[in-house]
């Protein structure tokens, strides 16, 4: 008995092992498509950029309360240096952008434009003179098919200044995301990512509010209606810290090919709740072209991860 009892206990101790994590990959993978919905829905009736102030803002401070009561020690003088790049790439401009660009575009359409960063990272890497596995070659010529697919839908669309506009700001928000990334993998600094997370976030939070403060872009908090106070209040406790939290456990407890597959789902869920939510276009041409996108992406990733 006392054999099945040690058998038992090891089995159950499996079986966490591996459902915690995977809990946390599916918590990704659903949470972080839906971000997508609260930013499209917050700004219908706000500023983007104070939307993504505000977010950044709330989110930054929970962390900076959180590493103050720790007493962890501050950056240093190189760490911080990494820390203010990455408050640029990633929050002012990744994040800023993006979130900007779905004022005119679909959310899912926003989603599948933020998911071919790893595209940016190839083509940077052609241009560096850095040797790329053909894989990722193979990969680049598959996605952009894909997105030639998806873009067939949206022809007439180009017509229309605001989607250009919309369009080019989601599409410089994923080069500036690819940017940080070969900035990341080139200045590792020995720094909690969590502090520098909760930096970067308060650094942008700082200098967006200020920009739409001198330019005028911004309006009274007091007119700001409910609905986006709901929409900024799940960005910050979804979208940027527990998923954060459940990002970081699932790369530290599942293999990279699996971790990274919310890359993949977190679109559909996009497109899947912006038909259900705002009657957003989910015809054949995007699901056919978002297939082929995301089986090229994944070629790249797997080139890259490899490399």
């Amino acid at each position: 008995m006392a054999y099945f009892s040690v058998f038992h206990n090891y089995i159950q101790q499996k079986k966490n092992a591996i459902g915690l994590p995977v809990l946390a990959l599916i918590w990704i993978s659903f949470f972080w498509g839906t971000t997508w919905i609260a930013s499209k829905e917050g700004v219908k009736h706000m500023p983007p950029m104070q939307l993504v102030a505000l977010r950044q803002l709330f989110g930054g401070l929970l962390y900076l309360l959180y590493f103050l009561i720790k007493k962890h020690p501050w950056p240093n003088k190189r760490q911080w240096r990494t820390i203010l790049v990455l408050s640029v790439l990633n929050f002012m401009l990744s994040n800023g952008l993006s979130t900007w660009g779905v004022k005119y575009i679909s959310s899912g359409l926003g989603a599948i434009i933020g998911s071919i960063f790893p595209l940016w990272i190839v083509i940077i890497s052609l241009f560096r003179g850095q040797k790329t596995s053909w894989k990722a070659v193979v990969g680049l010529i598959v996605a952009f098919g894909g997105i030639c697919v998806i873009f067939y839908d949206y022809l007439n669309d180009f017509l229309r200044p605001e989607f250009r506009f919309g369009i080019l700001l989601s599409v410089i928000a994923t080069f500036t995301w690819a940017l940080s990334s070969i900035y990341i993998k080139e200045n590792k600094t020995n720094f909690n990512p969590y502090f520098s997370l909760g930096l970067q976030m308060l650094i942008s939070s700082i200098v967006i509010s200020s920009v739409i403060g001198f330019n005028g872009t911004s309006v009274p908090l007091s007119e700001i209606p409910a609905i986006s106070w709901w929409s900024i209040g799940y960005l910050v406790v979804f979208g940027s810290v527990l998923t954060f939290i459940a990002f970081i456990y699932a790369l530290e407890n599942l293999p990279t090919e699996i971790s990274s597959l919310y890359a993949y789902i977190n679109p559909m869920v996009a497109l899947f709740f912006g038909y259900l939510l705002f009657n957003e276009p989910l015809t054949t041409a995007i699901i056919i072209g978002g297939t082929i996108t995301i089986i090229g992406l994944y070629l790249v990733n797997r080139a890259i991860k490899k490399k």
